[in-house]
């Protein structure tokens, strides 16, 4: 983030990324409140918002579903909104977003919806222009971070003018990429305040058709509006070859041919059909570029019956990235490249030196049990040496898919052989739910709540379990062991997961008894604990075996060089003993300051 609040800076110009300028538009155009739940690669909305502009009411909610609906409820008093997740999250947005739909926006809403081609980190590459549509909401697509920063405006506007919420699409190297904006100074909208009117906002059957037939009139009326949106650009070039484009697409298409006719489109849903048809009687050629699905080539192919191509040349797989542009839509320009290539070693992804989940992992691959895991640091688990994964489908799904499980093939195939593990997030965000479920169906399984103390995977964000709000002021901290209790669960045990006797003594218990029981291992994330004190593993080569147990731990501060481990001192944790501890001729020690 910058240095100092950008609230101060009123004009002039300013290098930002694509969340940060989503955050900016917020603020300039007179949002008052936001809420999110973090997801890579939308997480740095809310915190430039809570960083730098305190104008604007920004929490984080328990999950996206709740962040939709907290939003509608301050569009219904009249206050200009927005909430932010990655696409996965617009899943669990989807009751209220369609909804949403039919009741319509008082105040602006704009949802941004941070779609992640090639999965940088994101377990699928669901392109939501294809939600959006479905729900009946118009989509704006930014090319960089001005238009990102200008789209905030422009969604808030047509949200209020056309009476619906408006998704602003981006994907991850818009989100990420830092350019050049024009700062402006904030405009004010306060709230309007809230009206009864059960018609508009109680979607009953009887108000509900008349509803519907208002979203497909504005259905109409926006693809019209669209026909001179000042954002849909027609950037006149060549006329043996045009293309449509819209998002990043469009920058990575105009530096491949730059000789060529562009139509970029901003406003992708609905399409304006006068403008594109336009621009196809102009042309010889027409490829539509755009990452994901053809969602903007299916759509014109069937309006027009034209022979646009579009996925002949750019895989619907993947990010789109300029080399990849290149050999797909002009590959007499690839020229070989004029440097060696890098020989940089492989990097797999891991747990940080000193992560509490380590232990945790290293007693259930111990014991030769596994995990019906989910979304988080923890899914890391998977890698070897580790390998105590065994499932991962969704947010919250661990638990669930433990119940099913047992329900399929009985208790003796899951006691003693299979827990479900959960981050304290996840668990608030999905997981209560589906521990509810599993005490009211008569399931028997063990349910490992792994406590760290944050949002971990996506930078550290706070969450109702560790007392503090997004702006890091105090906060009504949720009681994990309370909450699983008033689920019904009598067994609640909580363990140091870097007291690995303990851990195993515990979960042999608690996965053979014959009812659902919670472990929660509670110990800080590396990140947000910095410790007082320096302490490094130590080896006494007199004492190794070269046994190689300390390896079975994965941590990236210990290697394997001539027989011996290596302790790196720049990455060794100075609170975690591990090594030490599963070292079975105490060749490794460590004075960690009394720390377990």
């Amino acid at each position: 983030m910058k240095q100092g609040r950008l609230n101060a800076v009123r004009e002039g110009r300013l290098l930002l990324s694509g969340n940060e300028a989503i955050a900016r538009g917020a603020w300039e155009h007179g949002v008052t409140f936001a809420a999110a739940y973090p997801g890579t690669p939308s997480t740095e909305i809310l915190e430039a918002i809570g960083e730098h502009y305190p104008e604007i009411t920004a929490q984080w909610a328990t999950n996206e579903k709740v962040a939709l609906e907290t939003v509608a409820g301050a569009s219904y008093g009249g206050a200009r909104t927005l909430s932010a997740m990655k696409h996965v999250g617009l899943n669990v947005a989807a009751d209220p977003l369609f909804t949403l739909s039919y009741v319509g926006a008082t105040g602006g809403i704009v949802v941004v919806s941070a779609d992640d081609p090639g999965m940088h980190s994101s377990q699928n590459e669901q392109d939501n222009r294809l939600m959006a549509r479905a729900a009946k909401v118009p989509i704006l697509e930014p090319s960089d971070s001005q238009d990102a920063l200008d789209l905030v405006g422009w969604g808030l506007e047509i949200s209020e003018r056309f009476d619906t919420p408006v998704m602003l699409r981006t994907t991850t190297r818009i989100s990420h990429s830092l350019s050049v904006v024009q700062a402006g100074p904030r405009r004010e909208f306060p709230p309007k305040g809230y009206t009864r009117d059960i018609r508009k906002r109680i979607p009953i059957p009887a108000f509900a058709k008349g509803m519907h037939a208002r979203v497909e009139k504005r259905t109409l009326d926006l693809s019209a509006f669209g026909e001179t949106f000042p954002l849909n650009l027609s950037i006149a070039g060549s006329r043996s070859l045009g293309v449509i484009t819209s998002g990043v697409s469009y920058q990575h298409a105009r530096e491949v041919l730059p000789d060529a006719s562009f139509l970029r489109l901003a406003l992708t849903w609905p399409l304006p059909w006068d403008l594109i048809g336009r621009f196809l009687a102009e042309m010889k050629e027409v490829r539509v570029v755009e990452e994901g699905e053809p969602f903007l080539e299916e759509q014109i192919r069937a309006h027009f019956l034209a022979p646009v191509e579009g996925k002949k040349y750019i895989s619907l797989e993947g990010e789109l990235e300029p080399g990849l542009a290149r050999r797909a839509l002009a590959p007499e320009t690839v020229e070989p490249p004029v440097f060696a290539p890098a020989q940089v070693p492989q990097r797999p992804p891991t747990l940080c030196p000193g992560c509490p989940h380590r232990g945790a992992f290293w007693v259930l691959n111990r014991i030769k049990a596994g995990s019906t895991s989910d979304i988080g640091c923890y899914t890391l688990g998977l890698m070897p040496p580790l390998e105590a994964v065994d499932t991962v489908l969704c947010m919250g799904a661990a638990i669930t898919v433990l119940s099913g499980l047992e329900k399929a093939l009985g208790r003796d195939a899951v006691a003693g052989r299979i827990v479900a593990a959960i981050g304290d997030s996840t668990f608030i965000h999905s997981g209560i739910t589906g521990l509810i479920d599993m005490v009211y169906n008569g399931c028997t399984g063990t349910v490992l709540i792994m406590d760290n103390g944050i949002t971990a995977m996506t930078g550290g964000q706070q969450h109702p379990a560790t007392g503090f709000s997004l702006r890091g002021e105090p906060a009504r901290k949720l009681d994990l062991e309370a909450v699983c209790r008033a689920c019904g669960v009598d067994r609640v045990t909580v363990v140091d997961p870097h007291d690995l006797k303990s851990l195993e003594r515990i979960l042999k218990e608690e996965m053979a008894v014959p009812e659902v029981s919670v472990v929660i291992t509670r110990r800080p994330c590396v990140m947000i604990r910095r410790p007082e004190h320096r302490a490094v593993a130590v080896l006494d080569p007199a004492k190794c075996v070269s046994c190689r147990r300390c390896m079975s731990l994965g941590c990236p501060a210990l290697s394997f060089v001539d027989g011996r481990p290596v302790v790196n001192a720049m990455l060794c944790y100075p609170e975690c003993r591990l090594c030490a501890d599963v070292c079975p001729k105490g060749a490794l020690t460590k004075d960690a300051g009394g720390a377990r």
